[in-house]
């Protein structure tokens, strides 16, 4: 049986890969394509607009009545996750929601639908950056404080929001193996004659150009050698497969605020 599921930000460069490859996988049934308000569009045939052919799925700009729908997944804007979150709870149907820059109120209020749906909220959905959040607090509490900690991210010019929410799990995950304070660890790019590091924190570097996907480096490093653990997402799919993969496990789960680790097994 296939799960019937919602795509937000359908015409989007994730949204689009998300309908084709849900399609292509067979598990899935495409009931929705959403976009914001204006987008040129509204009113397209999501298929068309994926690249895999008509599908009779036409792209709206808000949410059909219908509550027959297993999981929604958006990848969309900031400022669209409440009605995204609130039409989930509203018709009891599962979330995934890989949209980065929310606001603490709105990862809030993702928490407390948790009460009443099953929700998964991943800064990424690749499979391998999963694996490297968990590899890198273990390498912080292995490796102690001796060694410093440089993360570096690497995005495409489009990129809005900085650092990238992988960057900034990335770091929280060192954090809470090695004592230090989240956010008050981290150091934002270093300027000026007398930016010498201050022993404890963390380095966040942004690097924005061209059509790079997604490079995250941590570095650790003390006198005498450095261990750097690297994660390239070289296309958009790897995180698509991870979305798809996370929604296919969420699907009729009982209510509850799930991760990434729980559809992989990593903890």
């Amino acid at each position: 049986m296939k799960n019937r599921i919602i795509v937000c930000g359908a015409a989007g460069r994730m949204g689009r890969r998300i309908v084709a490859m849900g399609a292509e996988s067979g598990d899935f049934e495409l009931a929705g394509a959403v976009e914001s308000r204006g987008n040129p569009h509204i009113g397209a045939d999501a298929g068309i607009t994926a690249g895999i052919g008509e599908n009779s799925v036409i792209i709206s700009d808000g949410f059909s009545d219908s509550a027959d729908v297993d999981v929604v997944i958006d990848f969309s804007l900031p400022q669209a996750a409440e009605a995204t979150i609130d039409y989930c709870v509203e018709n009891g149907c599962s979330l995934v929601m890989g949209t980065t820059g929310l606001g603490g109120g709105q990862l809030d209020k993702i928490k407390k639908a948790g009460e009443k749906i099953a929700v998964i909220y991943g800064t990424n959905m690749s499979v391998g950056m999963n694996v490297l959040f968990e590899l890198v607090g273990r390498a912080a509490d292995m490796l102690g404080d001796d060694y410093d900690v440089e993360i570096i991210e690497q995005h495409h010019r489009f990129k809005k929001d900085s650092p990238s929410g992988s960057a900034m799990t990335l770091a929280e995950r060192i954090c809470e193996q090695s004592g230090r304070k989240f956010p008050q660890s981290l150091v934002h790019g270093r300027s000026g004659k007398d930016a010498l590091r201050e022993k404890g924190t963390i380095g966040m570097h942004a690097v924005r150009a061209g059509d790079i996907t997604g490079i995250h480096s941590v570095i650790f490093g003390t006198l005498g050698e450095t261990v750097t653990l690297n994660h390239n997402a070289n296309n958009r799919d790897n995180f698509v497969s991870g979305a798809l993969r996370a929604a296919k496990w969420l699907a009729g789960k009982k209510a509850g605020s799930y991760s990434m680790a729980d559809v992989l097994s990593l903890r």
